[in-house]
């Protein structure tokens, strides 16, 4: 019996999970970039050369706390609302979303590279045999650990 299948566990082990984040993020404008911090969320501060990079930086930045949180177990703040925040003439106020399904399954499907030591008279013949090492060692754990991939299905939660 395989201990580990597709969308059900999935959507198991992510009830209760918000499906997506809204925060305040101030832009912070200087001659050499924008610097982006997050007034709910100490410690997640990233940058961009323009608008466009910034944004972009800043859902990252968001996505991967968030995620961080989530794994910790830890409270996600409630986001400040936009008219109660201070800011400089340099800075701005703008609103960061992210969609949490998408970057948890990224995060989840992210590759490792492992280092393994095999005999060379079988890497010579699985070599001739155009053997995808990567693919064959994914197929063999899967069987030792009797588990089926829960991210093949492809779907979104």
């Amino acid at each position: 019996m395989s201990r580990t299948t597709g969308k059900g566990n999935k959507q198991k082990k992510n009830e209760g999970l918000k499906r997506s984040y809204s925060f305040p993020a101030v832009f912070d404008y200087d001659e050499d970039g924008i610097s982006v911090s997050f007034p709910d969320l100490p410690g997640v501060f990233t940058c961009g050369d323009d608008e466009e990079d910034a944004y972009r930086n800043a859902k990252e930045a968001l996505g991967l706390h968030a995620f961080g949180m989530e794994q910790d177990c830890e409270k996600i703040p409630t986001p400040s609302k936009v008219n109660q925040l201070s800011l400089e003439s340099n800075q701005a106020v703008v609103i960061v979303n992210v969609f949490m399904p998408l970057i948890r399954d990224r995060i989840q499907k992210a590759t490792l590279k492992k280092t393994l030591t095999i005999p060379k008279w079988i890497n010579d013949l699985a070599e001739e045999n155009h053997i995808n090492f990567s693919q064959v060692l994914q197929e063999a754990l899967k069987e030792r650990l009797d588990i089926n991939d829960p991210y093949e299905d492809n779907d979104f939660l």
